[in-house]
């Protein structure tokens, strides 16, 4: 049966995505397209998905390490009102 009609994605080919490692629906997404253009079925791929029916790597496994007191973290602190323009970007 059709999961996604938009991109013709069935319910074996979600259930393959997700043997082979795909364990979100982002992650179905990105490999099929499915739930990228109308986002109709992406409650359905859920419901394929399960919860813990699909194989974890170790490393998905492990929690995340907290950081270092006073590091930053990787994507920088918000900076309300957007980017800072510079004279040469303007």
């Amino acid at each position: 049966m059709y999961v996604c009609s938009c991109f013709g994605i069935t319910e074996e080919q979600v259930r393959q995505h997700a043997a082979a490692g795909a364990c979100t629906p982002r992650q179905i997404a990105s490999v099929s397209r499915a739930g990228t253009d109308c986002g109709s079925c992406v409650r359905r791929i859920q419901g394929l998905l399960g919860r813990g029916a699909c194989p974890r790597s170790e490393a998905a496994r492990r929690p995340e390490r907290e950081s270092a007191p006073g590091r930053v973290p990787a994507a920088g602190p918000a900076v309300p009102g957007g980017p800072v323009r510079t004279a040469a970007a303007a």
